[in-house]
């Protein structure tokens, strides 16, 4: 079979010949790496071949040049790089060439291909003049296509490469792509490549912003661009706006007062929807830049200082213009709209969502006048907007401007649950669902409770979505509502107790289907999960019933294992699974020791479940997390479980590609060794052998490593002197990972080294405490420094947390307490912890006590 033939045989619409042809060019590509590329840029090149051929042919060697994964890339780019000069400079010249190619889709493909190249060699200096090549190309006027796909190839590159590599030729890229996307380019192609290629180049041009002039001048073309004659280059030019404004905020006042203000109002009145679409964005994107800016002077101003960047209030300023073209694009919605395709009337109720948090209260006036003119309405379109825009501003205003709305509309909006047009049911169950989440002190129980319940169950046998959005509501209102109960013993009764079973009932039936339409069946499982962890005492008979009919499921689904054909019945199968897993968690924590008569149904049937399962880490972290709440709800009891779960816990800790699971099985360890307290020292040599191990691991995540940290306290709470054998290894190894120094400009790091530290701080507080008061305690003397150095350390830090802040306290007053002879005395009278045990504004009250806790403590260690 020859090259041509293959290829088109990878796009077949047969699968097995696709597939065949596929491993064929694998083959090819591991038995003659260098042939395989030659041949497949010489097909790309080739102008008598077929289209399909060379975009398979283009696709083939980008598929060979990068990768995701960045182990594979790293493969890859090692492989390109050992080629032969000759070789390589044979398949760029090819690539080059397509470029100009009179069949502009070859000049696309070619584009991705030295792209692709590009991304490999530009980072390892590879390639110098490419560049070079590239502007050259862009200029010669007398071949369009070669322009059009030239700048495609920069738009490729400027997406694919990191800034800081190409930023010593922005200006070239910059000015190529200008002069591209100018006003008087005669080709409208040329423009839309070339605002394309802008819109990925702007990471890279942030020195070309900071320069007044150039700025202008890169405004100035996109402005203009947005009144092009071709619908496509306006959607482009739009596009770049949206990123602008998200990249380059503090810098738009000027631009925004001369121009950007109408053409954006004007264009969210486009009469083509994916112009008006990127205009809509544009101030959805300006909204969340003034969420941001406005929690960032929040916290500036908690430190006394200025914020960095300050608001500059456009939305607040556009309000009366852009608001009411808002309000206009709700009413464009289409009966059969799909819900997963993105539409104008989506957008617009997602802006004013953004612009309700930005300009807050003020939004309330501007928008009350069309929901009381349209509500009422009877063309439904006018009906749904004025809900979907009440719904809309709930996140933002003060509770107290919207309560007295809220109260007065929430009788018309039950009503509106038995709307005839389901689009409106829909989007009346979502607001429900906001009111019930963000604002449930304005439901008066005695008023609301009783047709807002009513009203939702009667919803969940409607339409899927409608369902998802009233099992949304219930669940908020679960979540929510304990907020409003009385303070004196709200654990016998609620609020919600007389139409608990009911709920809990309904929302069973609901979840008795094979179907998962609009995700309504996991949405009921969820809100089943709220009630019960919610439920108050009188209503327990409920939650125990639940649960029998929840482990009737979970058998009859095991039952079923051997009927599952195809990967459709198993994600179904596992899906369901996991979703009663989380009942049968929520009902062991809201019974607690209460569950045990029910605790040999319980493993038995999850043990069944985890060899079920097999490798599905999904459905095996669900069984794991079920476990360990089994093991934190019996403690001791828990015993006769442990040896037949073990069998499956081991294997799960060896899993180091696995993040979650290995994560879960951590957890579950500490979980184990609190239930048992002393009587988990047997298996304590297990755990230990198999954490330590994990931590040489070089697969496993670091954050899976600092729970295994924080997991060696809780073994040594749990059994006390018997972590003897292990303490000198443990200490070592807290001390080396304690060293660990962030570098302050990488903010990754500075947050995972916070984490580790706290991480760190919990194992030396389990251990710590779990030799207080022994014989032993004076093993812990000759790392005492260490101890207190880190928490020096971590008292130092300016972005510590509350968190670590209370295990600092603790740990200094732990120590102090365990050498109440004044064996600590010379380090716990250093300056630094005097200094840092005087009281702070900010501190919560928890962490207050701890520090005066700490303060005695030293006092009697030390006097």
């Amino acid at each position: 079979m020859n090259a041509s033939e293959l290829l088109a045989n990878t796009l077949s619409p047969d699968a097995s010949t696709r597939q065949r042809a596929t491993e064929q060019l694998e083959n090819a590509s591991r038995e003659n790496y260098p042939a395989y590329m030659l041949m497949l840029s010489s097909e790309l090149a080739n102008e008598s071949s077929q289209i399909h051929i060379r975009n398979a042919a283009a696709l083939a060697l980008k598929n060979a040049l990068s990768a995701r994964e960045t182990a594979r890339q790293t493969q890859y780019t090692t492989r390109w790089l050992a080629l032969d000069n000759d070789t390589r400079a044979k398949i760029k010249q090819e690539a080059l060439l397509t470029l100009a190619s009179p069949l502009p889709k070859a000049g696309g493909f070619s584009a991705q291909v030295v792209a692709a190249i590009a991304s490999v060699e530009l980072p390892h200096d590879q390639w110098p003049d490419l560049i070079e090549l590239l502007l050259g190309f862009v200029n010669n006027l007398a071949n369009t296509n070669l322009r059009i796909a030239t700048l495609q190839t920069i738009g490729y590159i400027c997406e694919s490469i990191k800034p800081e590599i190409l930023s010593l030729r922005s200006n070239e890229i910059l000015t190529a792509v200008i002069h591209g996307a100018r006003q008087d380019e005669p080709s409208s192609d040329v423009q839309l490549a070339a605002v394309h290629a802008l819109y990925n180049s702007l990471e890279f041009v942030r020195e070309n912003f900071e320069r007044e002039g150039e700025r202008n001048y890169i405004m100035q073309v996109v402005c203009e661009a947005t009144q092009n004659t071709s619908v496509a280059v306006q959607v482009g030019a739009f596009e770049c706006l949206v990123k602008i404004m998200a990249l380059y905020y503090d810098k738009m006042a000027f631009y925004m007062e001369q121009a950007l203000f109408g053409l954006t109002v004007m264009g969210m009145k486009h009469s083509d929807e994916r112009v008006a679409l990127q205009a809509v964005e544009f101030w959805t994107t300006v909204c969340e830049e003034e969420i941001e800016l406005a929690h960032e002077a929040r916290e500036a101003a908690d430190y006394g200082e200025p914020p960095e960047v300050e608001s500059k209030f456009f939305a607040k300023i556009a309000l009366p213009e852009v608001i009411p073209v808002l309000l206009s694009l709700l009413t464009r919605q289409e009966e059969d709209a799909d819900e997963d395709e993105w539409n104008i009337s989506m957008s617009a109720g997602t802006c004013l969502n953004f612009m309700a948090q930005a300009v807050t209260d003020p939004i309330v006036d501007a928008v009350i006048p069309f929901i009381e003119a349209h509500i009422k309405s009877p063309d439904w379109h006018q009906r749904e907007a004025a809900v979907m825009a009440f719904g809309s501003i709930l996140d933002g205003p003060d509770p107290s401007v919207l309560t007295r709305l809220v109260n007065q509309a929430l009788p018309l909006l039950i009503g509106m649950m038995s709307d005839s047009n389901i689009h409106v049911k829909d989007t009346v169950a979502w607001t429900l669902g906001r009111i019930c989440d963000l604002l449930v002190v304005t439901i008066k129980p005695d008023v609301h409770l009783h047709p807002l319940v009513s009203a939702l169950v009667t919803g969940l046998q409607d339409n899927p979505r409608i369902v998802t959005n009233c099992c949304w509501a219930l669940m908020n209102l679960a979540d929510q509502l304990e907020f409003l109960e009385e303070e004196s013993e709200p654990s016998q009764t609620s609020h919600l107790s007389p139409y608990f079973e009911g709920v809990v009932n309904a929302l069973l039936r609901v979840t008795d289907t094979t179907s998962n339409e609009a995700n309504f069946r996991t949405s009921a499982y969820e809100a089943i999960t709220s009630y019960v962890t919610h439920a108050t005492n009188d209503v327990i008979p409920v939650v125990q019933n639940t649960l029998i009919t929840i482990l009737m499921r979970m058998q009859q689904l095991l039952g079923m294992q051997n009927q599952i054909v195809g990967i459709d019945d198993r994600n179904n199968w596992n899906e369901l699974q996991s979703n009663l897993c989380s009942v049968v968690i929520s009902v062991t924590r809201r019974l607690g020791e209460g569950i045990q008569p029910m605790a040999d149904r319980i493993m038995t049937i999850v043990l069944q479940l985890i060899q079920a399962a097999g490798k599905t880490s999904t459905v095996l972290e669900d069984a794991f997390l079920a476990v360990g709440s089994l093991a934190s709800a019996l403690e001791s009891n828990f015993a006769p479980y442990i040896q037949a779960f073990l069998q499956f816990l081991f294997p799960a800790l060896k899993a180091h590609e696995d993040t979650q699971l290995c994560m879960v099985a951590v957890g579950i360890i500490g979980d184990i060794s609190r239930a048992l307290g002393s009587e988990s020292a047997q298996y304590a040599n297990a755990f230990m052998s198999a954490l330590l191990e994990n931590l040489q691991s070089d697969v496993l995540n670091r954050n899976v490593k600092i729970s295994i940290l924080s997991c060696f306290g809780d073994i040594a709470l749990a059994i006390g002197v018997a972590f003897e054998p292990y303490l000198e290894t443990t200490m070592g190894v807290l001390q080396q990972a304690g060293g660990v120094q962030p570098n302050p400009l990488d903010f990754d790091l500075v947050d995972y080294v916070a984490q580790l530290r706290e991480g760190i701080l919990e194992a030396y507080t389990g251990i710590v405490t779990g030799f207080k008061n022994t014989e032993k305690v004076g093993l812990l003397l000759p790392h005492s420094s260490t101890i207190l150095e880190l928490t020096q350390r971590c008292l130092a830090d300016d972005e510590r947390t509350e968190s670590t802040l209370k295990l600092c306290f603790g740990l200094i007053g732990d120590l102090a307490d365990c050498f109440p002879n004044g064996e600590l005395k010379q380090i716990l009278l250093s300056e630094w912890i005097a200094l840092e045990l005087r009281s702070k504004r900010g501190m919560s009250p928890e962490t207050k006590k701890t520090m005066r806790w700490a303060r005695e403590m030293i006092k009697r260690a030390t006097t």
